[in-house]
């Protein structure tokens, strides 16, 4: 597997995580929020200085870098909320956007 590969896998592996850990019922937005910083400080270390071999995978980093940013976004939301209703509603909002997160991963992999 090429070194480019494995960082994109332990992205994944670190996407699926959070996903399930979110899924699983975790309910601590602090946490939630370090969770994602950290994801954001591996991808701007570790995935964007990578060469790409492919004009695709260009296009999926940039994708990539704006739905953490909207991840982020999401996790703001979800810790302001209020009522048990708006809060499953920002889980469903923070699961979704990390499946597809963990798609562009995978989608990266297959190339």
């Amino acid at each position: 597997m090429s070194v480019n590969k494995q960082k994109y896998h332990a992205f994944r592996t670190q996407l699926r995580q959070l996903h399930d850990d979110i899924s699983s019922n975790l309910t601590n937005a602090d946490l939630i929020r370090q969770q994602i910083t950290s994801l954001q400080n591996f991808f701007q270390q570790d995935i964007v200085p990578l060469t790409t071999q492919y004009p695709t995978e260009q296009s999926y980093q940039t994708e990539m870098s704006k739905q953490l940013r909207l991840l982020q976004i999401d996790a703001m939301f979800f810790q302001g909320a209020r009522q048990a209703s708006t809060a499953k509603g920002r889980v469903n909002a923070l699961t979704e956007r990390l499946t597809t997160l963990i798609g562009y991963c995978d989608a990266i992999l297959k190339m």
